[in-house]
């Protein structure tokens, strides 16, 4: 059994989360509950597969072993019944940089490309640095959840020649866990309008029961000819710092003209670290996933009954998948620069401002909850001292 109760010392280990706040905020004692990474051991299989890479001593080149491909396929299989062939598999150093490649792939300078608003914020940064146009959809909030806006999109990938898709599935910040009509829905319309989707499913493990996770292009006949699927094992087993991950590209062309990139950014080599903790966390890692699911859970429910008592005012979207939960603060009237103030400085809490999600993210924040339980309560203690 993993003890997820275990604290572990992050501070003064290069720890973006904990220490890089020290020089964003200066600020001193900082607790931070915002960015997407764990306070919790990877587990015990991928961790014995880097001592013993360590006890060889020898960190040269490595090369993908068939034994990676069948890991990954096997995975795929059992846990989202997806059949994937050895040839349809792509590795890069992380899902960002498969998707930024992606997007030089199969667009051009000044071509559009529609996202989620909310949403993960390095898509928009993607889209502007190689000088996309970028266009937003707002999400419609409805019975405490997120749903998209078809009418919205339809609208847009007609009025802007919408060449791509980036869909965040399941969603971040929202947690939604995209229903199997709701992406046929969405794929019906690309396909109508020639848009290309590159859905991100990093979070394709954090799904809580009842909800099922359903990939883009298993979704609907023919998904896969016009799609294609990023994914990692780094969000699922907390080895965020690996840098590897997956692009399953079904259909051949998309696949050669993807691999033409990646090879002309000479993208195509892959860290030995990253090799052998993918193929470890596949092939040990599920007593370890099925631990978490539980823990993050009750986490999340300590969560909302916290916010439901001692902070009524703030409505919270409950995640049906992710670690992650997008909290309104719009009530209190304060402007994004004073929340994260207050927050920051009263509080002495650091969340993910919403802002940076979206426009409609104005007076939310995004609070990460995989962490152990006693530094969670002393978080959302934090949060109401900084606004009650």
């Amino acid at each position: 059994m993993t003890n997820f109760d275990q604290p572990i010392e992050r501070l003064g280990t290069n720890s973006v989360k904990w220490d890089a706040i020290l020089q964003m905020y200066n600020e001193q004692e900082l607790l931070p509950l915002w960015i997407a990474d764990m306070d919790f051991k990877a587990p015990a299989g991928v961790l014995q597969a880097y001592q013993k890479l360590l006890d060889h001593g020898v960190l040269g080149y490595a090369d993908t072993p068939e034994s990676l491909y069948t890991a990954i396929i096997d995975w795929e299989k059992k846990h989202h019944q997806l059949t994937i062939e050895k040839e349809e598999i792509l590795f890069f150093s992380g899902v960002l940089a498969g998707i930024a490649t992606a997007v030089q792939a199969f667009t051009k300078p000044n071509d559009t490309i529609l996202i989620h608003d909310p949403v993960y914020p390095p898509f928009a940064n993607i889209i502007t640095t190689n000088h996309r146009q970028l266009v937003r959809s707002q999400l419609i909030e409805e019975n405490g959840h997120f749903v998209m806006d078809f009418g919205d999109i339809e609208e847009k990938f007609k009025q802007h020649q919408v060449k791509v898709m980036i869909l965040c599935n399941p969603h971040n910040p929202g947690g939604r866990v995209w229903l199997k009509e709701e992406l046929q829905q969405l794929g019906e319309l690309c396909r109508k309008y020639g848009v290309l989707v590159f859905s991100d499913e990093i979070h394709q493990d954090l799904v809580f029961s009842p909800n099922e996770m359903t990939s883009f292009f298993a979704a609907g006949d023919g998904f896969s000819d016009f799609s294609l699927q990023f994914t990692s094992m780094t969000k699922t087993f907390n080895l965020a710092g690996i840098k590897n991950s997956i692009v399953f590209a079904k259909n051949e062309k998309l696949r050669k003209q993807l691999e033409h990139k990646q090879a002309e950014n000479f993208q195509q080599e892959i860290n030995t670290f990253g090799l052998a903790g993918m193929e470890a966390a596949y092939e040990t890692g599920e007593e370890w996933l099925a631990e978490l699911l539980p823990y993050v859970q009750s986490n999340i429910a300590y969560t909302m009954t916290f916010f439901q008592e001692h902070l009524p005012k703030v409505k919270i979207m409950k995640p049906e998948g992710t670690y992650l939960l997008w909290l309104d603060f719009s009530a209190y009237g304060l402007a994004d620069e004073e929340l994260e103030e207050r927050l920051v400085h009263k509080g002495k809490v650091v969340l993910n401002a919403g802002i940076s999600y979206g426009p409609s993210g104005k007076q939310h924040m995004r609070l990460n909850v995989a962490c152990p339980q006693a530094i969670l309560a002393e978080g959302l203690k934090r949060i109401a001292a900084a606004l009650n």
